[in-house]
């Protein structure tokens, strides 16, 4: 039997207001389109539900039995679906997101203020860490999703890119190269350097770009955090290729940036684990997300 609910619905107006033409106005049919469906209706189950003459349209005894089972199955589809609409709708919850120090830093604080404005009714956890434990974090379902530099290869992983990022050099402003408007990855050859540790998603890409220019380097320190190679570098003993985002500068540090060319980018990228879907709350929050990063960092 395959009988669809709108046919159910124009035999409830036509029962209620005994006319073809006055039950297509409420329900906004045409009356021969309101004939079709009591039509298919009545060859579907195989029963004469309605009588219908010059002046008047009447049910017969299995449509005036059949009007009340229908409307109460209705009546009670309506509640469930509304039920179901009503958590669709629902943007209510802790949402965490996992990010690491320079997305944390710089992207993430006008997500948080922004959410808090928009969305008080949800409450948006960020979790500071490492690339790596960024995207353990969202395998393993301890965070909703994250943000990270794109990590290459992620089959696990369902990602957008939100944003470009350039690499620049950071040095003490009286290093010779500082003189420069800008300065060339082959540039770096010879230099002593210190970078982001392995356990950053930028390391990789900054060790590609420099093989595929040819660069010879001493690594003098591999560190964690941005704010650490700052102050490394204020020693003097080296210089930084870092991600943008890591700016700006401490005050009074001394140091300086220059764009590296040519201009390199890294992808950042949202990331959930694939196959899993996220809450309402946390879809909320992760176009939130894309829209601050469309907004603060444009092209």
């Amino acid at each position: 039997m395959n009988v669809s609910l709108r046919q159910l619905r124009v035999f409830l107006a036509v029962a209620e207001h005994r006319s073809f033409s006055r039950a297509g106005d409420v329900i906004g049919l045409t009356q021969p389109a309101v004939s079709r469906c009591i039509r298919e209706l009545e060859n579907e189950i195989g029963i004469k539900l309605l009588d219908r003459t010059t002046r008047e349209v009447l049910l017969t005894a299995e449509g005036t039995g059949l009007v009340g089972e229908v409307g109460r199955l209705l009546d009670e589809l309506e509640t469930t679906l509304q039920a179901a609409r009503n958590v669709g709708e629902q943007r209510r919850g802790r949402v965490r997101v996992a990010s690491s120090p320079t997305i944390s830093a710089n992207l993430m604080p006008a997500c948080v203020a922004r959410s808090l404005k928009h969305y008080p009714q949800i409450s948006l956890v960020l979790h500071d860490q490492v690339q790596r434990l960024t995207i353990q974090s969202v395998l393993t379902g301890e965070v909703d999703f994250g943000v990270i530099v794109d990590p290459q290869s992620a089959d696990e992983l369902h990602t957008e890119t939100i944003m470009e990022d350039p690499f620049c050099l950071i040095l003490p402003q009286t290093h010779p190269l500082a003189r420069k408007a800008s300065v060339h990855w082959a540039e770096l050859d010879r230099q002593k350097l210190v970078l982001l540790d392995y356990a950053s998603g930028s390391r990789p890409l900054i060790d590609q770009e420099l093989a595929r220019h040819g660069v010879s380097y001493t690594v003098v320190q591999e560190l964690g955090h941005p704010t650490t190679v700052f102050r490394m570098l204020q020693t003097g003993i080296g210089i930084s290729v870092m991600p943008r985002l890591a700016l700006p500068l401490p005050e009074s540090s001394g140091l300086t940036m220059r764009p590296l060319a040519p201009e390199v980018n890294r992808q950042i990228m949202l990331a959930r684990r694939r196959n899993r879907s996220l809450s309402p709350a946390a879809e909320v929050v992760w176009a939130l997300v894309r829209q601050m990063a469309k907004e603060l960092y444009p092209g």
